[in-house]
């Protein structure tokens, strides 16, 4: 098939701080390019957008709808192949399902949906359509992070039994949505943000990067919420034990009020055998510990990792790569298995290997059944 695959934005307009990633992720690899758009719940911003981006103004559409409807009219050679939804959480399930309605696959921000209720039954719409879904969980796109998943799944680390699992920030340690801040306004907003913020927000990347590289399911959780900033309706921060499905033991903690912290994701899985430890600050690195030997040093784009990692990679060693280049790696998964498709073959295991809409009801189940937990003095909850 020669030529790119072509995708339309919903939200990201201007203004905007993840349409940009977004946009910049889909370029990187050169086989994604962006045909249309619906930037902005206000129609002459949406347009405004999307002539920013040198669109033809036939594609700068004034609403989702608008551009769903008029998409799917167009011939199959012009019109999008699906759509990347980069607005905030209430608007993710909307524009998905008349989405796949009419035939478009669909790539969301996370958490995939307002509620559990809307991830079940997009992901019953998905089954009954048989569109992609995925999902921009984009530590997941990390090389090591491939390569972590790759040492625990192949019985490297031996059966695990603990994971410890942070994402501490310090951006709302003040009520800043009072100060006119975009991103942090509808964060907060239950009506916008839905049951949690900072558990929704970055404690679901916490939850996928877990199940993510030890291939489990947590089952049972018990969370202790807490809002520190007095006057915002939603938690930011949250301590969180974990019950995986194998009997292994976690913690999860996230917070947005640990002040002088910035994007500090970081994992400790610990096996029978051995344990890695990966922060997303130093993101080309990945330590590897053995009781009786001693500790490995693993680096991104060396010859000993593994077929997933080195797909993950783009540069020499030592030349840096990381958040963008994880959502890179998503999108560019996805376009490759949309691809597949269009070329009638089955798509490889590494092309396939993106979140999906299972990964999104997860999401879903655990921010519910941690407010759950919470709200009954964090007594164990199951979650699903």
């Amino acid at each position: 098939m020669s030529r790119k695959i072509r995708y339309g934005m919903v939200g990201g307009g201007r203004g905007a701080f993840i349409g940009g990633v977004h946009r910049i992720a889909a370029a990187l690899d050169q086989q994604i390019e962006l045909v249309c758009g619906a930037f902005s719940s206000d129609p002459q911003k949406s347009k405004d957008s999307g002539a920013d981006l040198f669109l033809p103004p036939d594609r700068c559409y004034g609403s989702y709808e608008e551009m769903i409807k008029a998409e799917a009219a167009l011939p199959e050679g012009e019109r999008m192949d699906f759509i990347a939804i980069v607005t905030p959480n209430h608007v993710h399930f909307p524009p998905a399902k008349m989405a796949l309605e009419n035939g478009f696959h669909v790539l969301s921000d996370k958490p995939a949906t307002f509620d559990l209720k809307e991830a079940k039954e997009l992901g019953e719409l998905v089954e009954k359509t048989g569109l992609l879904y995925g999902l921009t969980h984009n530590y997941t796109g990390y090389p090591l992070v491939k390569q972590a998943r790759e040492m625990v799944l192949n019985g490297t680390l031996g059966k695990i039994r603990k994971v410890v699992v942070e994402y501490p920030q310090g951006w709302l340690a003040t009520r800043i949505e009072e100060s006119g801040q975009k991103q942090a306004a509808w964060r907060t907003d239950p009506t916008k943000s839905g049951a949690a913020g900072c558990v929704g927000d970055i404690g679901t990347h916490a939850e996928n990067l877990a199940e993510y590289i030890t291939g489990l399911k947590i089952s049972e959780l018990a969370a202790d919420l807490s809002t520190f900033v007095e006057g915002r309706l939603l938690d930011d921060d949250a301590n969180i034990l974990l019950r995986f499905d194998n009997g292994a033991k976690g913690v999860l903690h996230c917070s947005q009020i640990s002040v002088g912290e910035e994007n500090n994701l970081n994992i400790r899985v610990y096996g029978e055998k051995g344990s890695i430890e990966w922060h997303q600050k130093e993101p080309n690195t990945m330590l590897v510990k053995w009781p009786d030997q001693p500790m490995q040093v693993y680096r991104t784009a060396n010859g000993y990792l593994g077929a997933a990692a080195a797909a993950a990679g783009r540069t020499p060693p030592a030349h840096p790569e990381g958040y963008l280049e994880g959502f890179a790696n998503i999108y560019k998964n996805f376009a490759n298995t949309l691809r597949a498709r269009l070329e009638n073959r089955e798509p490889t295991a590494i092309e396939n290997d993106f979140p999906k809409i299972e990964d999104g009801i997860r999401g879903m189940a655990f921010i519910e059944a941690v407010v759950a937990s919470s709200k009954a003095n964090a007594s164990w909850t199951q979650v699903g």
